[in-house]
Order: structure tokens, then sequence, then C-alpha cells
């Protein structure tokens, strides 16, 4: 056992937890085409159409149930490249608890007011996620209010791992899921749920060139943090994770491999015009990796998870 890691148990209670307020999305074959690599039969886990536009939703929305609901009164801090902030705003919005979101000053005008669309209040800080995460924990301490980490928290794992119950409910034979990594949140769910259900799975990370922070962090054994971000995917780009979501990486996930930021562009642009899938750059960053040929020897039966909706790899 992982120290502070979720189990499988937490994960289907967290399914269950979230039920009303997260969709199910579907599972749609990319078939018949001839890319992105012939033999390969690739599905797409389309989290683009969840609510909020992103897997974030899950995670979020199960850390707030789980809250007292005289802790979660006081108001709620997070920190966030986008996705996140957007996904805690909606879930205190549906609690009916104040929020407060700390993004980079690089984050887009976009994410922005989405997040004040829920209600939440917005404070920038810094030009990268960690900056703001720093301010956002000092806040949250000065005020004494719950901080949600985006990928941390044990909560916040056990809600994106719902992901993997439905993909491998809907597509039982699967046999490869490739899956995009920011802080590694999101792998770290869907790799302990997808393991601990069929262990002969394969689970491949994909990070971008410009913040390979996991990929960096597993070749030294221990949680690095990287001298500087060079990609245009703010989503996947914290200049450090976690020692829960190093340490669920390193024993679940088989592979990570590195994209480049125009790989990802190219697959966005292949996901709208192809299948009318609108993708951020960071969730077309599973079908770059396929489409680039990073993975080797990819089998028939093989998933992406498109985590984030948006346009900005048509740009």
């Amino acid at each position: 056992m992982i120290p502070g890691a979720p189990t499988l148990a937490d994960v289907e209670a967290a399914a269950a937890r979230i039920a009303g307020w997260v969709r199910r999305t579907p599972l749609a074959r990319a078939a018949p085409l001839r890319e992105p690599v012939e033999g390969v039969d690739l599905t797409l886990k389309l989290e683009n159409l969840q609510v909020t536009g992103s897997f974030k939703a899950r995670g979020a929305s199960n850390k707030v149930r789980s809250l007292a609901s005289e802790e979660a009164q006081r108001g709620l801090v997070t920190a966030s490249g986008g996705n996140h902030g957007i996904a805690v705003a909606y879930a205190g919005w549906r609690a009916g608890v104040p929020i407060t979101v700390f993004l980079p000053g690089r984050t887009s005008a976009e994410k922005r007011r989405a997040i004040e669309r829920w209600g939440a209040e917005v404070e920038i800080h810094g030009d990268v996620w960690d900056d703001a995460h720093a301010a956002a924990v000092a806040f949250a301490a000065e005020s004494g209010r719950p901080y949600l980490h985006p990928f941390a928290d044990p909560a916040i794992v056990a809600g994106q791992g719902t992901l993997a119950l439905e993909i491998l409910d809907d597509q039982p034979q699967c046999a490869l899921l490739i899956v995009a990594i920011g802080g590694a949140g999101l792998i770290s769910g869907v790799a302990l749920t997808a393991k601990s259900r069929n262990p002969k799975l394969r689970l491949v990370g994909v990070e971008p060139e410009g913040a390979p922070t996991l990929h960096a962090s597993l070749r030294e054994g221990r949680v690095v943090t990287l001298p500087g971000i060079t990609t245009a995917a703010l989503t996947l780009a914290p200049l450090q994770s976690a020692p829960l979501n190093f340490e669920l990486v390193r024993r679940y996930v088989d592979e990570i491999v590195l994209v480049t930021d125009e790989e990802m562009r190219e697959a966005a642009r292949w996901l709208w015009h192809e299948c009318g899938v609108a993708a951020e750059l960071s969730g077309a960053a599973a079908v770059a990796a396929l489409r680039a040929g990073k993975i080797t020897d990819p089998p028939k039966e093989t998933c992406a998870v498109v985590c984030g909706m948006g346009d900005d790899g048509l740009k």
C-alpha cells in the first residue's frame, strides 16, 4: 500500500458520491479511419464533453462532497492552471459555498471568465501554477479556509479514477490506456483503478516536452522540480508533482512518453477535422503520442482520453 493513496473501493464510492454532479461521458470509436495508426481500433474517452469541459469536475465534485458542511461553508481555496479552477468553482456553486481560485498570469482569459461565471473569485499570482499554488496555500492558512489541491489529494485522485471505471465498463477488452499528465492527478486515479480491475492492461502517460515533470522525476527516482516551463499546454505544466502522485505513477504506469506542442496541435486538428472533437492542447496529448509514433506496438484495443475541451490547438 502507498501511504495516503485511495483504493479501488474509494474510487467506487466516489462514483456513487458524484452521480448527478458529473456526466457519464461517451466512449467513441474513431474508426473507420486509416489514421492515427493502422491496425489500431482507437476509442476516445470524451471528457471534453464533461461538465465544465474537462475530467476535473470528477475530482472537484468528490472532494467538495466529501467535506463536512461546516468546513466547506467557511469557503474553499484552490490554485489552478484553469480547468481545476473551473471545476472547483462549479462544485462550489452546486454546494452553495464560496470559492476563491488563484491562477497564474498566463491562464487564458476564457478560463478565467468560466471560473467567474460559476460565481468564484479569481486571484492572479505569478507566471506558473506553482506560483499561484504557493499564494493560495498562504491565503488558505491565513483565512482558515480549506485548500483543495488539484492533484495531491486522495479524494481528488479517487474522483478522477471514476473515469477508468466507465472506460472498463464500456470497453472491458481495452488493452492500452493513454492518458495526459499535468500534476498526475488524472493518471494516478486512472492507473490505480484500471490496474486494480485488470493488472494486464497497459498504461502510458503523456507529457509535453516543455514540461516533463513526471518523466524527469521517474528518471531521478524522486520528485524533482523543473527549472522552467516552455510548453503552451499550460494545464499540463506544473514545475513539480507530489509524492502521492509520484508513487502511484511509479507503481501503476508502464511508460511515460513526451510530445511536442506541434504534435499536440496536429492531433487537435485531426480530432476536429476527422472526428468533430474540440480538444485543447492538453486534451489532444494522448492522441498526439499515438499519431506521432511515440508508443511502441500499440494493441488493437487502444483508448485515448481526450481530457479537456478548447480551440487553442486550432489557432
